[in-house]
């Protein structure tokens, strides 16, 4: 099966990056993907909560979100939306950072909240508080895409093991982790931990990134590790698109899956214990 990862590098206009998005789907169209996948945040990365505000929508309302599915729809694709900062009706005002699975008819398949928040003190330069401006969500999620089962993540998620663990013992096959990952962290735990959670969970990872210096019209500028990546269930790198924004393909064999958990079925040796 082929797939594609888009790796952008969006700014904090959703009108200015849509059709750059569009057009790299087009690409990996053109180039035979039958799933596609973009990175978190796909339609603004921004620092500014009152510039959120001003340019994000609710769910119903995103241009975005419906360009997206209007695109899936006339391409009979399935297309994984890494997320989209949307707004909510929160009595705090805060966002959601919602992964979207859309299915070849345009419609919303399953859709995913981020779960735990990025709020880290990497250096004195460089601090999150994703929590202040993004709810957490309370769900996990495993969809069915008919070709596999697509357990659902995003970003930070990927520290928190057990998440992986119960998205494989739910059935799981795929494990999409759409990210907008600090370059810091990046160039330490990227890779290790994606590798780590194929590893434990004989699951193909799938992990579309934003990439470069994200142009901000308001507050602070922020940068992206890019190398968005695809690993095997036995955790080989197939794929790792470096830095350049733009759309990489890849080829992936489902069968995998299986080979690799009867050759370590660790899924099923779990034990209780005390501590």
């Amino acid at each position: 099966m082929k797939i594609a990862l888009l790796q952008l590098n969006v700014s904090d206009d959703p009108v200015a990056n849509l059709p750059v998005t569009l057009s790299l789907i087009e690409d990996a169209v053109a180039d035979g993907a039958e799933f596609i996948l973009t990175p978190e945040v796909t339609n603004c990365v921004s620092t500014s909560r009152s510039h959120q505000m001003q340019v994000l929508s609710h769910q119903d309302d995103d241009p975005t979100l419906a360009a997206l599915r209007a695109a899936a729809a006339k391409h009979s694709i399935w297309l994984l939306i890494g997320s989209l900062g949307l707004k909510t009706d929160d009595p705090d005002g805060r966002f959601a950072n919602r992964c979207f699975l859309i299915n070849p008819m345009g419609g919303i398949e399953a859709w995913y909240d981020k779960i735990h928040m990025f709020d880290v003190e990497i250096s004195k330069s460089e601090s999150y508080r994703e929590s202040e401006g993004y709810r957490p969500g309370n769900r996990a999620v495993v969809a069915d895409a008919g070709f596999a089962k697509i357990g659902m993540s995003i970003c930070y998620d990927m520290r928190f093991p057990k998440l992986y663990r119960d998205l494989a013992h739910a059935g799981a096959q795929i494990i999409t982790v759409p990210a907008a990952f600090s370059p810091i962290t990046g160039a330490a735990h990227w890779e290790s931990l994606l590798r780590a959670r194929a590893i434990e969970t004989g699951c193909f990872v799938i992990a579309p990134a934003q990439t470069g210096k994200h142009e901000a019209s308001k507050g602070k500028s922020r940068s992206t590790h890019g190398h968005s990546i695809v690993i095997s269930p036995w955790g080989e790198v197939i794929l790792d698109a470096g830095t350049d924004p733009g759309m990489v393909c890849a080829e992936i064999d489902l069968d995998d899956v299986a080979r690799a958990r009867q050759r370590v079925p660790s899924l099923t040796h779990d034990r209780p214990y005390t501590i």
